[in-house]
């Protein structure tokens, strides 16, 4: 038999060692989304309980596996669980941006995952999730009543947020110009921070949920120049979101910006001020999970002067057409509470796909030709060989579909004014009672998924 089987195992072997790092079963005939489908629909059910038993022991590495935890964790109320996890997360991270020049092991990552998949290289969080880690680890601070370990974490998610920014800049001013070709006018909060006005080009780059609470926690700690800046980019992010305008013009009016009140006012309104009798409750309003990466598939037949004919699989990610759920509204003392977006997490997730996408066609492009070396090298032409290899291709090549899953789809906030007292938020059939003091704001943090939510609220003080 012409077909050498030990030459073509010692070959294959060598190539899957080289990929050590991630290399599981999982990983290498499978992929992310679809190992974690258990996970995602306990998450998508709103049984958090049943999600934390779905953890596996290795999928993703360090940084991806312990965000997910993290996150599963918070919704479950095991939050110094939670907060060792994003931790050891948030540590890896570091690690990883701290390496000053490419180690043997990431480039025999590199490597390995080109001629099997990409599930094998280190994974490399995105903006927008680099973002959320320091939010649910300020949310974890602020949970344990640490006011300045949260502003710890908002100070670290607004260096995230500028970067992502700053290196999307350019881009963000052409669609600025785009959209004022068309006789659209910058809205006002972009005018305030001086950011590009992009529309969904900027909400798909700025995380208005971070950048709302960061200015939040900061009026609370008093320090209202740095609230004020957080408010106007916030305002630059989500225009409409009511509660993120009271916050803006409220800080506005502690400041003295008169000039900026004034046009403040006159776009919106005044924003309603408390008597003595009177408290506030914002609700910040987490609905839903974000989509997961699907895998697209195609498969493209080779031949080579042999007249041998190879089956190479190509797998993409990609995100398909769904309808996204509802939720009842809230009622907050038997009045239904008008909420406004403040992040849209689909979004951001499917900009951060567009702009990996060319990379990955580029590396599955040298996947092929990789693959097809190495067949020819250790077939020589044997009709056994090329079927064992054409399967190998099919079963190995699996699309990148790491994301983190367990991320909300998006966040609503809403601001109002009530009584002093005890107070009764309804959350789809579940009541929840907390106080608000007499010209005292009480935050009220909730996330929704399917029938279930987990609520929790925490006194700001007099803002």
């Amino acid at each position: 038999m012409k077909f050498n089987l030990r030459h073509l195992t010692i070959s294959l072997t060598c190539v899957w060692l080289s990929a050590c790092a991630n290399f599981t079963a999982g990983n290498l005939f499978s992929h992310y989304s679809a190992q974690n489908s258990d996970l995602y629909q306990s998450v998508k059910a709103g049984d958090y309980q049943q999600a934390t038993e779905e953890f596996s022991d290795y999928v993703a590495g360090d940084i991806l596996d312990n965000l997910e935890k993290g996150r599963v964790y918070f919704l479950n109320r095991q939050y110094a669980e939670s907060q060792s996890a994003l931790e050891l997360s948030d540590t890896a991270i570091r690690r990883q941006q701290d390496q000053a020049v490419i180690s043997l092991s990431s480039t025999a990552t590199s490597v390995g995952s080109l001629a099997v998949n990409d599930n094998l290289n280190d994974y490399q969080p995105a903006d927008y999730e680099l973002g959320f880690l320091h939010l649910y680890l300020g949310l974890n601070y602020l949970q344990n009543n640490s006011l300045e370990g949260a502003l710890v974490e908002m100070r670290r998610a607004n260096q995230v947020q500028e970067q992502a920014r700053k290196s999307r800049e350019a881009e963000l001013e052409q669609a600025q110009q785009e959209m004022q070709s068309k006789g659209v006018t910058p809205n006002l909060g972009s005018v305030l921070a001086r950011y590009p006005d992009a529309g969904q080009t900027l909400q798909a780059v700025q995380n208005g949920y971070l950048l709302y609470l960061s200015a939040l926690l900061y009026e609370a700690s008093n320090d209202l120049n740095s609230a004020y800046v957080d408010y106007r980019r916030a305002l630059a992010v989500a225009p409409e979101n009511r509660a993120v305008i009271d916050g803006t013009i409220r800080v506005a009016q502690r400041l003295g910006m008169n000039e900026d009140l004034t046009q403040l006012t006159t776009r919106y309104g005044q924003s309603e001020s408390l008597n003595d009798q009177q408290g506030r409750v914002i609700v910040i309003d987490e609905q839903g999970i974000v989509q997961a990466l699907e895998s697209w598939r195609l498969s493209l037949p080779l031949f080579d002067s042999r007249g041998n004919t190879a089956l190479y699989s190509l797998a993409l990610p990609y995100y398909p057409k769904q309808t996204t759920p509802r939720f009842a509204p809230l009622r907050l003392n038997d009045t239904e509470l008008h909420s406004d977006r403040l992040t849209d997490v689909d979004l951001m997730a499917q900009r951060d796909l567009r702009e990996r996408m060319p990379a990955m066609v580029i590396r599955q492009a040298l996947r092929v030709v990789a693959k097809d070396q190495l067949r020819k090298e250790a077939t020589k032409g044997d009709d056994v060989g090329n079927l064992i290899f054409n399967v190998l291709n099919t079963l190995t090549e699996q699309p990148d579909t790491r994301s983190w899953l367990t991320l909300p789809e998006a966040v609503n906030a809403s601001s109002s004014v009530v009584d002093a007292g005890q107070q009764n938020l309804q959350v789809d059939g579940q009541n929840y009672t907390f106080t608000v003091p007499q010209r005292g704001t009480t935050l009220v943090w909730l996330s929704r998924q399917g029938n279930h939510a987990t609520v929790w609220h925490k006194q700001l003080g007099r803002l």
